[in-house]
C-alpha cells in the first residue's frame, strides 16, 4: 500500500497548509524509509510469496513495523517537525507517520509485531486484506482518490483568481503523481 499512504498525505495537506507537502509525503513513508537500511543490514527483510508482485509478500520488519517501533518513529518525527514548524505541525506529522502502521495493519498478512523485535513472541498482527487483491487495490484507489480530491479542492480554494491556472496545474500534478504511484504498486 505504497500509494495509499501518499493519499493520506495529500488529504492532510488540504487541511494543514502550513506544513510542507514534502514533509507529509516523507512522514507517510517514514516506516518504509527506515526499513531500507534495516533491510540492507539484514535486520529486516521481505519474502516474496509465489512470483511476488502486488501484495504477494511477507514482510519481516520486527522493528520498523512493530507498534512500538512505529510509535517511536512517530514521536521522533513529531519532535523534529515541532522544532521546525511548531507544536501543532509536529503533532500532525507524528500522527501522519503513525497512520502508516494502521493502514499496513489492514492490508498486511499477520507479520507485524507489537513489541520491538517481537519480544515476548506475541501474536503477529495483520488483517490480510492483501489476500483479496482486488479489494486491496480498490481501498488504495479510494485513498488516493480522496487525497486527490481534497488536495485539488484545497489548491483551487486557496489560490487567488490570477493564480487559478497554477492551482489547477498543482492539483492535476498531485492527482497524476498519486495514480502513477498506484500503477507502480500494482504493476511493478
Amino acid at each position: 500500500m505504497f500509494a495509499g499512504h501518499f493519499g493520506v498525505a495529500a488529504a492532510v495537506k488540504s487541511k494543514t497548509p502550513e506544513i510542507p507537502l514534502w514533509s507529509l509525503l516523507v512522514s507517510t513513508q517514514l516506516l518504509d524509509i527506515v526499513f531500507i537500511p534495516f533491510s540492507l543490514a539484514g535486520v529486516e527483510s521481505m519474502e516474496p510469496i509465489g512470483e511476488g508482485g502486488y501484495a504477494r509478500m511477507i514482510i519481516h520488519a520486527f522493528y520498523t513495523h512493530s507498534l512500538v517501533g512505529a510509535l517511536v518513529l512517530s514521536m521522533l518525527a513529531a519532535w523534529i517537525a515541532g522544532k521546525f514548524w511548531g507544536k501543532k505541525s509536529g503533532i500532525i506529522i507524528g500522527l501522519v507517520t503513525l497512520s502508516h502502521w494502521f493502514l499496513d495493519l489492514i492490508v498486511h498478512r499477520p507479520d507485524m509485531p507489537i513489541l520491538l523485535g517481537n519480544i515476548g513472541n506475541f501474536p503477529l498482527l495483520g488483517f490480510s486484506l492483501w489476500e483479496a487483491v482486488s479489494i486491496s487495490i480498490l481501498i488504495e484507489f479510494l485513498l488516493i482518490a480522496a487525497g486527490s480530491f481534497f488536495y485539488f479542492r484545497y489548491a483551487i480554494q486557496t489560490s487567488s483568481s490570477k493564480h487559478k491556472g497554477k492551482a489547477i496545474a498543482a492539483g492535476c500534478a498531485m492527482t497524476v503523481f498519486l495514480f502513477l504511484c498506484l500503477g507502480m504498486d500494482v504493476f511493478l
